[in-house]
């Protein structure tokens, strides 16, 4: 039984895995500030797996260091997650991240958010945290569920505080299953199945309903 459950683990990783994992793709320390204009984004490249870009961003004497960059999501790939990782801070009580569909940040600093896809006030407790489910609620924008598809998008970061903090957004970018692969899987797992209820398979279930060998 234990080649059988090998087999099923092994081929829904295979099959479930996002493919190659890329390490930092934009460090601000190393490739210079991204741009401050929201028309004119700094292009950063992405990958099938983690993409990490680092930055800076806040209030210092009036004047505010926003970070708008723009991501391509390659076809065949969706953009699941975004997630903040350690050593993102918060000067204020929170920071702001949006997204627009396209090359450009169209959307004045004033607002309203009707032209962003989404956007999010992340917080310290953020760190960690898939927060692109909580961009596509934002109010007042057009808003989305799931992941987002092949495609241009703009980022908008901004400190909503007076100092400098830095930020580390990791965005994850997973293959969209193949109909055959899901097929494969299925078949896979019903296998597993049927093996479970066949006589002599080596497994049975216990009185309280769990799987034992």
């Amino acid at each position: 039984m234990t080649s059988t459950r090998s087999f099923a683990a092994c081929l829904a990783a295979a099959l479930l895995a996002p493919g190659a994992w890329a390490a930092t793709v934009y460090d601000e320390g190393v490739s210079g500030d991204l741009s401050g204009n929201g028309l004119s984004p700094t292009f950063v490249a992405m990958a099938g797996g983690s993409n990490v870009v680092m930055g800076t961003t806040g209030r210092e004497n009036g004047i505010v260091d926003r970070d708008y960059f723009s991501i391509t999501v390659p076809a065949g790939w969706l953009l699941t997650a975004i997630t903040p990782m350690a050593t993102t801070g918060v000067v204020g009580t929170s920071a702001f991240i949006g997204l627009e569909s396209g090359t450009q940040v169209t959307t004045p600093v004033t607002g309203p958010a009707t032209t962003l896809l989404g956007w999010h006030h992340y917080v310290v407790a953020d760190v960690g945290v898939n927060i692109l489910p909580a961009i596509g609620a934002g109010a007042g924008a057009i808003g989305f569920t799931g992941p987002l598809g092949a495609g241009n998008y703009a980022v908008w970061v901004q400190e909503t505080g007076v100092g400098t903090v830095p930020y580390v957004m990791d965005f994850t970018l997973s293959a969209v299953p193949e109909p055959a692969s899901a097929l494969m899987l299925l078949v896979g797992l019903v296998g597993v199945a049927a093996l479970r209820r066949r006589p002599g398979s080596g497994m049975r279930l216990d009185p309280t309903g769990t799987a034992a060998p």
